[in-house]
């Protein structure tokens, strides 16, 4: 018997030696910490179908892991002989009909052994594997014969599928399920028994598999002409020709035309060389890319439609992502594109990629709107990943850009006429410590135009290949189902009926809520670097320099902040310390070290200093309560607790609105209260008598870092007081919303100018519309018929309360500003 096995062994190993001089595979939670196997209960390995190959690659992968043996005995007293099985075999002889797939012999000897000691506990690992990961296109004879379908293959079919996609070969380890739990219930019936462990095991396969692959994509041809067919697109060609008085026939062309102008056509032959040149290319320009939470898509994946919704700071975006998901076993997203990206050559490209392309505006184009929602609706109701970018454009000041509600309200439209397949919103925050664009950003903020994309300006990029962008994180977010959403809008959703055309009331306050929690999700996962704390630390200070040794210790304590009262568990957060980051941005030419004998000075020179503020802004969030906070001991010694608390739950929403903050208004006043507390154990604030909350000593460390902590968010105050400054200049009812928004953004630039600030956003004007439709959201002003806006007393109150976080030097300057715009 020992001899029969030892030969069988050596058989077996020279198969897999022979069998990997071919196959190639990638491989994903192969690991002790991954899987989270607990090192004292014996480990039992499942592959959904009886194949040799298969059994082959699990032995190899599981010896290249160091993980417990597949090759060996199950390490239990009369349990099965081997430490893997196959939940199915196929029945039928060569060139019989192959039958519906059965339990294995080693299956059921498994689920006995389980019924038979129930105090013992078996860890099953299933493995999924994939000859090739394409998904199958519907009616393609060639895919029908050679793709890693859902049933066994016979072994002329395995032999074919090894030879074609052997080297490609995907295998996926998942978390183990307990033996004992799935048998417990059913401990006196063992067909009981085996049934629910299919049941669970054949799901599981199932669900690995929707994420893995995605749904069979239709022929590229099949899916235009089906849109222009569908019954809205119909209806749309023919208001049309009515309307333009055009013949059906050229109007349907025209519809033709637009559907083949959107439609993506992936092809997995190029999303396969594109993980390749990928491959090269982020190894070139990063030193690294770290995915965190990822878990949380490829448990999404499994049963839902997924949106991706990633922040967008650069054209990398669209490509990291559909790497960082396919190299991670998920099928890359259907990615919506601008049309200017649809140029010769590379257009192509992303269109095999998943790329479908949209014009930037459609509204008076109802028969173009008509195709791409029916396109829009075709990804979602058959179950694709998409991903769009909600900002619309790339954030040129790195915060988090208002997000439009386009894509998001064809979304819900789309999920209201047909919710069969749940669709889960994915935020995801992408992080750069050099973007690539930084340098054109900086341009296009000082008023150059905006260059347009072109074959040509992408050759000139080829050039920064040879410069370091640093790491780049990628952080997936909390997932947000759509029903979730619309349960807390209007409960009774499920029970109306909706068309294309149709637009339920509770429509646009839906898409809202729906983009709010988008992108505070989103500011929620944020990649904190060494650059953009060493950023946001130097931009605090008078003159842009600091002690190197003083620098280090403030960067060190404000990230202890961090730490002390975590903003979400999304938040990543750098490795090492103050020293490490400094150094860091040094080799990175970002900062300039200035030698001299009591102690080097670290400083921010030339453009750098209004390029560091896009990597302030990327974090500054996360510090705005806090700063919040300590800006109101600018001008006080002291300030009863209950002060503190309301002033900063009166700017609070304010800041809720412009930086997504993730705490609702109700949660406000309790997370100031925490942040009060950390500042008081930090050494930052004072607990007095009475109540009171006193600053630091002046001239002590404590109220320096206190000062420099006030002024990550003061700018921010500084532009809501400009606001206030020139609406009460010209006094209640002369000045319209527009006017306003033109005045402050003049008199920001100007002030920018004067005092010498280097944050391009300060005279952004869509901040100062944001803030000024929050003024009216909140009641602090109304609009008349003719469009002039009036307020009370209560402007006059929150205009002397943003008073006391200003210096004096401040206020009369921006008195002096307003004044010179009156």
């Amino acid at each position: 018997m020992r001899l029969y096995q030892g030969i069988r062994s050596l058989i077996l190993t020279i198969l897999r030696k022979i069998l990997f001089l071919w196959v190639r595979t990638d491989v994903s939670g192969n690991t002790l910490e991954a899987l989270g196997i607990d090192p004292d209960k014996p480990v039992c390995y499942v592959l959904q179908y009886s194949s040799l190959s298969s059994r082959l690659v699990l032995e190899q992968e599981v010896i290249r892991a160091g993980l417990p043996g597949a090759t060996e005995a199950l390490p239990v007293k009369n349990g099965p002989s081997h430490s893997f099985f196959f939940l199915y075999r196929r029945t039928g002889g060569l060139f019989r009909r192959r039958q519906t797939p059965v339990p294995t012999n080693e299956f059921e000897a498994l689920i006995h052994y389980g019924v038979e000691h129930t105090e013992q506990d078996v860890q099953i690992v299933p493995v999924s594997m994939f000859w090739g990961r394409s998904p199958d296109k519907e009616k393609s004879l060639v895919k029908l014969l050679l793709s890693d379908t859902w049933s066994v293959a016979g072994r002329l079919q395995k032999l074919l599928i090894i030879m074609v996609h052997g080297r490609n070969t995907y295998v996926q380890f998942n978390q183990p399920l307990s033996l004992k739990l799935v048998v417990d219930e059913y401990r006196h019936s063992e067909e009981r028994a085996k049934r629910k462990l299919a049941r669970i095991l054949r799901t599981h396969f199932r669900r690995v598999r929707q994420a893995v692959l995605g749904p069979d994509l239709s022929h590229r041809r099949t899916l235009v002409g089906g849109l222009v067919r569908t019954q809205a697109v119909k209806e749309a060609i023919r208001e049309t020709a009515a309307r333009d008085e055009i013949p059906p026939e050229k109007v349907r062309a025209k519809a033709w035309k637009y559907a083949d102008e959107i439609a993506a056509s992936m092809s997995v032959v190029t999303i396969r060389i594109l993980e390749v040149v990928l491959a090269w290319l982020w190894n070139r320009i990063y030193n690294g890319i770290a995915v965190n939470n990822i878990k949380v898509v490829k448990e999404v994946a499994q049963e839902n439609a997924v949106v991706y919704v990633p922040c967008h700071r650069s054209h990398i975006d669209y490509l990291l992502l559909s790497y960082v998901l396919y190299k991670n076993g998920l099928m890359p997203p259907h990615i919506a594109a601008g049309i200017n990206l649809n140029m010769p050559l590379v257009g192509p490209i992303l269109r095999r990629g998943g790329a479908f392309f949209m014009r930037r505006s459609f509204k008076d184009n109802p028969l173009y709107a008509t195709v791409f929602n029916e396109y829009m609706h075709v990804m979602f109701s058959r179950g694709y990943s998409v991903e769009y970018f909600v900002e619309g454009g790339r954030s040129r000041t790195g915060r988090m850009l208002q997000p439009r509600p386009g894509m998001l309200s064809m979304t819900v439209r789309s999920f209201l006429r047909d919710h069969r397949k749940p669709i889960v919103f994915v935020p995801v925050y992408i992080g750069y410590e050099k973007v690539m664009e930084g340098r054109s950003y900086l341009g296009e903020l000082r008023g150059k135009k905006k260059q347009k994309e072109s074959v040509f300006a992408l050759a000139k990029t080829v050039r920064k290949l040879s410069n370091s962008f640093g790491r780049v994180a990628v952080n997936f977010g909390e997932a947000i189902p759509l029903a979730d959403v619309l349960d807390n809008v209007h409960e009774s959703w499920r029970d109306e009926a909706y068309d294309a055309e149709y637009r339920p009331s509770w429509l646009n306050q839906a898409v809202d809520e729906l983009a709010l929690r988008v992108a505070s999700n989103i500011n929620a996962s944020v990649a904190v670097n060494p650059i953009g704390i060493t950023a946001t630390v130097l931009l605090g200070t008078d003159r842009l320099a600091m002690d190197e040794h003083q620098l280090i210790r403030l960067m060190d304590q404000y990230a202890g902040l961090l730490k002390a009262y975590p903003y979400a568990e999304t938040v990543t957060l750098p490795e090492g310390s103050g020293k490490d980051w400094v150094a860091y941005c040094e080799n990175m030419g970002l900062v300039a070290r200035q030698p001299q004998k009591l102690g080097d000075i670290i400083a921010l020179e030339g453009s750098n200093a209004t390029l560091m503020t896009y990597y302030r802004n990327n974090i500054q969030h996360l510090f705005a309560l806090p700063s919040l906070i300590a800006s109101l001991f600018e001008n006080k010694d002291t300030l009863r607790r209950e002060r503190v608390v309301f002033l900063a739950s009166v700017a609070y929403p304010y800041l809720q609105s412009e930086l997504f903050l993730k705490y609702q208004a109700d949660e406000a006043e309790q997370v100031i209260n925490d942040w009060i507390n950390v500042l008081i154990e930090q050494g930052l604030l004072e607990e007095l008598d009475d109540d009171r909350i006193g600053r630091p000593e002046e001239g002590t460390e404590a109220m320096l870092r206190l000062r420099v902590l006030s002024r990550f968010i003061i700018q921010t105050l500084e532009r809501y007081h400009i606001a206030l400054g020139i609406l009460r200049k010209y006094g209640s009812g002369k000045l319209s919303a527009a006017e306003l928004e033109e005045q402050s953004t003049l008199l920001a630039e100007r002030m920018s100018i004067l005092f010498g600030l280097n944050a391009p956003e300060f005279f952004d004007k869509s901040l100062f519309r944001n803030f000024i439709a929050n003024l009216q959201k909140n009641g602090v002003i109304t609009t008349e018929e003719n469009g002039l806006i009036c307020y009370g007393e209560g402007l006059d109150e929150v205009a002397e309360d943003a008073r006391l976080v200003l210096s004096v030097e401040k206020r009369q300057a921006i008195q002096q500003v307003t004044m010179l715009g009156a």
